[in-house]
C-alpha cells in the first residue's frame, strides 16, 4: 500500500471523522495531523505509566530504558522520539503527578471551614489516592539526591507546592484567627511539614495494620498534630 493511500486509510478508521462525509485534501490533512498528535500522547502516557510501574517497585538505577520501551510495547526508539533520557522520563513522571496532586489537594481543601476540616478533607484525599500514587510521591524524598541544579529546583518546587504549600496556607489563616494561640511561637511553614511528616508516617504498612480505616488513619493525624499546637495556649 502507497504511504499516500496508507495516511487516508488511517483517517478513515478513525471513529472521530467516520461520519461519512467526504474531506477535501486539506481537511485530510488537518485530520491526519490531529491522528498523528493523538498517537504521540498516548505514547507519551503509555511510556509514563510504564515508567511508574518500574520506579515504584525498583531503584532509580536499576530501572532501564530497555525496560521501560519493553513494559510501554515500544521501540527503544520511539522511546528516545520523546524523551532524551531516563532522567527527563523520571522528571516528567513526578512533575505531571505532582501537578495533578496539587490540582486535587487544592480542590478538596480550598472550602470554608476551620483547620481540621480543611486538613481532614486534604488528608483524606490523599490516603483515599490509589496506593501507586500514594507511594509516588515518595520518590522525591528517596530519590531527590539524584538531581543537581535547575531539575532538583523543579522537583523541590513542585513537591512544595502540591502540598506543604497548600498545609502552610490552610495553618496560616488558623493561626491568624485563634486568638488564644502563641503566635510568635508557631511558625505555618514548619508545621506545615511537621504535618506532612505525620502524615507520610502514617501511610507506612504499619500503620494501615493499625488504622486500616481510612477515617481512623485521619482522625489519628489530626488528634496528634492538633493536640500538639493546643500546647501552644497563650494564658
Amino acid at each position: 500500500m502507497a504511504r499516500q493511500d496508507f495516511k487516508k486509510k488511517e483517517i478513515r478508521d478513525l471513529d472521530l471523522f467516520n461520519c461519512g462525509v467526504k474531506l477535501n485534501k486539506t481537511d485530510q490533512s488537518v485530520c491526519f495531523a490531529m491522528a498523528t498528535q493523538l498517537r504521540s500522547i498516548q505514547s507519551v502516557q503509555r511510556i509514563l505509566d510504564a515508567a511508574t510501574d518500574l520506579f515504584v517497585n525498583q531503584s532509580y538505577a536499576d530501572v532501564s530504558i530497555n525496560q521501560i520501551a519493553a513494559a510501554a510495547e515500544l521501540t527503544k526508539g520511539a522511546i528516545y522520539h520523546h524523551f532524551s533520557s531516563k532522567e527527563d522520563i523520571y522528571l516528567e513522571m513526578l512533575l505531571s503527578d505532582l501537578a495533578a496532586k496539587r490540582e486535587l489537594f487544592k480542590s478538596v481543601s480550598d472550602v470554608a471551614g476551620d483547620a481540621n476540616t480543611r486538613l481532614r478533607l486534604l488528608t483524606t484525599a490523599y490516603f483515599e489516592l490509589p496506593e501507586q500514587k500514594r507511594q509516588l510521591i515518595t520518590l522525591v524524598r528517596r530519590d531527590l539526591h539524584l538531581f543537581s541544579g535547575e531539575k532538583r529546583e523543579q522537583l523541590v518546587k513542585a513537591y512544595q507546592q502540591a502540598l506543604p504549600e497548600i498545609v502552610e496556607h490552610i495553618l496560616s489563616d488558623c493561626i491568624a484567627t485563634r486568638s488564644n494561640l502563641d503566635t510568635e511561637a508557631l511558625d505555618a511553614r514548619l508545621l506545615s511539614w511537621d504535618f506532612v511528616a505525620l502524615v507520610e508516617v502514617s501511610l507506612s504498612p504499619h500503620a494501615g495494620r493499625i488504622f486500616p480505616a481510612t477515617a481512623a488513619r485521619v482522625d489519628h493525624v489530626l488528634k496528634l498534630f492538633f493536640t500538639g499546637i493546643s500546647s501552644f495556649r497563650t494564658n
